[in-house]
């Protein structure tokens, strides 16, 4: 029987890790540039994994913008520090990629993107990357059919390299459950999924979350935050129980974006999702 395990993504504690390096698509130039943004680095990307092992984590989950670097000697060195934490590295998020692009080269250019991205999963040892399945409307049924092909030949891409793709309930195409589930009708069992508390909206928000749960590789924990950081306790546990009793065995990675400290405002999350981590029956 496997167990469900803590997880925490760095988006979680982007306050405390450096610039954020994002990516553009430059339409005149044809090409991408990146954005950074100055932030603190009250710790590196090298001695996270060390951090997050001494504080209960048993995962991460990298977003791309916080990598200083892609170079191979730097990316040898994070694998080697997740290694000697004992800490997995379960996800790289790729947070840019637009496979639903209108503009036929900034698709083949993010194409192009997401697969580089790919090889640096492979080398710094993440066992999976989330793409972005697209930015079209969830209605657009040619969309859907145009990423889940690429989400294939991405994942037959990867495959060899030893990398899963995963994608998520993020951004426009992904929107709402029922995009989710025609995507994945079309990409098999190629293509892994996570599910996301903050990213579906309305009404039939919990039924969504519940409805994508057994494609789930992941779930991102995240909770609605009140002025001073605090979560909605009685909404947070409504989705956590849909998460146990859809008999979800994997990772609660820990999303918190509020104010204040992140280590903080992680620890009172945690302590409401701990009680979930026992085995299914």
């Amino acid at each position: 029987m496997n167990l469900s395990y803590l997880s925490v993504s760095t988006w979680s504690l982007h306050r405390l890790l450096g610039p954020l390096r994002w990516t553009a698509w430059d339409a005149e130039a044809g090409s991408h540039r990146t954005i950074e943004q100055e932030q603190p680095e009250i710790i590196t990307l090298l001695d996270l994994p060390a951090e997050a092992a001494s504080r209960g984590y048993e995962a991460i989950e990298v977003c791309h913008f916080h990598f200083p670097s892609t170079d191979s000697a730097y990316l040898k060195q994070l694998r080697s520090a997740f290694e000697v934490s004992g800490v997995s590295f379960d996800t790289l998020l790729l947070d840019y990629g637009n496979l639903t692009a209108p503009d036929e080269r900034q698709r083949k250019a993010d194409f192009a993107f997401i697969c580089d991205w790919i090889d640096i999963a492979s080398q710094c040892g993440a066992k999976q990357i989330r793409v972005i399945a697209g930015e079209a409307p969830p209605t657009d049924e040619e969309a859907i059919s145009l990423s889940a092909a690429s989400l294939i030949d991405l994942a037959h891409f990867a495959s060899p390299k030893g990398v899963r793709i995963i994608t998520e309930n993020f951004k426009p195409l992904t929107s709402t459950a029922e995009s989710c589930h025609k995507l994945l009708a079309q990409t098999g069992n190629q293509v892994g999924f996570i599910t996301d508390f903050g990213n579906f909206h309305g009404a039939e928000k919990v039924k969504e979350i519940a409805s994508t749960l057994p494609f789930s590789v992941s779930v991102h924990a995240k909770a609605t935050y009140d002025e001073a950081g605090f979560p909605d306790e009685a909404e947070y546990l409504t989705y956590l129980n849909r998460v146990h009793a859809a008999g979800y065995n994997g990772a609660y990675v820990l999303i918190y974006d509020g104010p204040g400290d992140m280590w903080e405002g992680l620890e009172r999350i945690k302590a409401i999702v701990k009680p979930f981590l026992l085995p299914v029956r």
